[in-house]
């Protein structure tokens, strides 16, 4: 039996999949992995949320970098993979999608129930207030000669709704997560690494209780040896193909 078909009959057999997914599925939009050579990584140093709050230097930088990251994805649309989530979702066999990535691409392809566990590009929020513009508006402010835009409520800095690199991790987010992972039957990790932490814990956690885990992955990753089916294919053509 051939990969795709095993996959197919795990998902025909589950009551209650849950999918987590990683940038892997939004290559396949044309967005480039923020790791991979030519993603935004590669070229600049990601600013630490410690520095954003405490110099404007960085929230300068900080937003350079996110124009660039935020071009990436603007003008994509959601590929199959995206697609045949939300399709599954609607027929009742996904009761969730677990997401790292902040484009977005889930809702636009018309997903309900996602839990974005990096936050969101789609969005900007002062780090205070919580007053919230849309990304295009910031944008629009900084090509007007103001690179670090405050708050004009409170005057705090405002930043993309995303988990920066020494942020903590949203509380809600992380225990919806693990509670979505204790409950399914079947555990799709697509996409993903599985080396970021503590997203990374989520597919051994549905293992331990009871699931039966998938990876569907390009590259090898820590967790191969224990997942039940690794698929290294495209993700688009895997989930449509297994879902017909």
């Amino acid at each position: 039996m051939s990969q795709t078909k095993q996959l197919a009959t795990l998902l025909d057999r589950a009551e209650y999949v849950v999918a987590f997914t990683g940038a892997g599925i939004s290559t396949e939009s044309g967005i480039p992995d923020f790791w991979s050579p030519g993603g935004v990584w590669s070229k600049t140093t990601p600013v630490q949320y410690s520095d954003f709050v405490s110099s404007r230097d960085e929230r300068v930088r900080y937003w350079k970098q996110r124009i660039e990251i935020y071009r990436d994805f603007a003008a994509a649309s959601p590929n199959a993979g995206h697609r045949m989530l939300a399709e599954l979702e609607k027929r009742g066999k996904l009761k969730g999608i677990i997401t790292q990535n902040i484009d977005g691409l889930h809702q636009v392809a018309g997903s309900k129930r996602v839990i974005e566990i990096h936050g969101t590009a789609r969005v900007v929020a002062c780090i205070d207030c919580k007053k919230e513009w849309s990304p295009e508006a910031i944008h629009e402010m900084i090509e007007a000669g103001d690179e670090a835009p405050d708050c004009d409520a409170c005057g705090s800095p405002l930043k993309s709704r995303t988990i920066s690199f020494g942020q903590a991790m949203p509380e809600v987010e992380m225990q919806e997560s693990a509670q979505l992972a204790r409950s399914a039957d079947l555990f799709l990790a697509i996409g993903s690494s599985l080396v970021v932490e503590p997203a990374a814990s989520l597919p051994r956690i549905a293992k331990h209780y009871g699931a039966t885990l998938v990876i569907i992955n390009r590259d090898e990753t820590p967790l191969d040896s224990m997942a039940d089916l690794v698929i290294r294919e495209s993700i688009g053509q895997t989930l449509t193909d297994a879902s017909e």
